[in-house]
């Protein structure tokens, strides 16, 4: 019923179903500058969530000089709050994780809660990224 798929932005195909979901999300849906939406891509683990045949969610994480960052996390509205959230989330932390480095990410306020639940930890004060509100949450792997 439902798949996630690890792809390099080098594979257009699924790198454009995956910025049709960015889009509709984060610059549709949230007016965040398109401008401020695509970067460091090339570099990136990406990945979608399908259901049936249908792209339904996105992801990446990448490198960084503070360990591996998760971001872009994009699920189309008509499926939020049903539980794929974690089967993307749980996909991505198995690659993410095996890297040896911190696992970080920049969550978006309403976020929060979703990350505390699987195993992240707010760190800091609140930021404004992009003209939204986030923490800077880290990933505390189990036994930790």
């Amino acid at each position: 019923m439902f798949k996630v798929i690890r792809f390099t932005f080098a594979e257009k195909e699924l790198a454009e179903k995956a910025c049709a979901i960015r889009k509709k999300v984060f610059v549709e849906e949230q007016g965040v500058d398109a401008s401020l939406e695509y970067d460091h891509e090339e570099e990136a683990s990406h990945y979608l969530l399908f259901l049936g045949k249908k792209p339904i969610a996105t992801a990446r994480w990448r490198e960084t000089g503070q360990g591996i960052k998760l971001e872009r996390f994009a699920m189309l509205p008509q499926f939020r709050n049903r539980g794929f959230g974690e089967i993307i989330l749980k996909e991505v932390l198995k690659d993410a994780t095996s890297q040896g480095k911190q696992v970080y990410l920049h969550s978006q306020l309403k976020a929060v809660p979703f990350y505390e639940r699987n195993g992240f930890v707010k760190e800091g004060k609140m930021f404004t990224e992009a003209g939204i509100e986030h923490f800077l949450m880290k990933y505390a792997s189990p036994g930790d």
